[in-house]
């Protein structure tokens, strides 16, 4: 019993450590899917506040505290860049409460 007393905690905290490593991986595939339908609206429409609008929707409440670059050139063909830099507060106190910087950009080319 004492050793289940003695280990019980370390196994508390590698699953909080698992559980926060894949809601930051879930956080940074959502940063860089806004980011591509951020990008495919700006390859279509030449107003950057569409295409930034359209990153803030795709992140949902998290998207007011986005950071969205939009990049378009007006020459067909040329590359429209969309960066998006979203941080994410660490919820387990146990590591600290820390901030990660996600970033996301995505390029598609301009169709008109």
């Amino acid at each position: 019993m004492v050793e289940f007393a003695l280990v019980f905690p370390l196994v508390v905290i590698v699953l909080l450590f698992v559980v926060e490593v894949a809601v930051v991986g879930r956080a940074q595939i959502e940063v860089v899917a806004a980011a591509r339908e951020g990008a495919r609206h700006a390859a279509v429409d030449p107003d950057p506040a569409g295409a930034v609008e359209v990153v803030r929707a795709a992140l949902g409440p998290a998207g007011e505290r986005a950071r969205v670059r939009v990049a378009r050139p007006h020459v067909v063909g040329a590359a429209a860049e969309v960066t998006v830099h979203l941080p994410h507060a660490v919820a387990a106190v146990i590591f600290g409460g820390f901030t990660v910087d996600l970033r996301g950009t995505a390029t598609m080319r301009v169709e008109r």
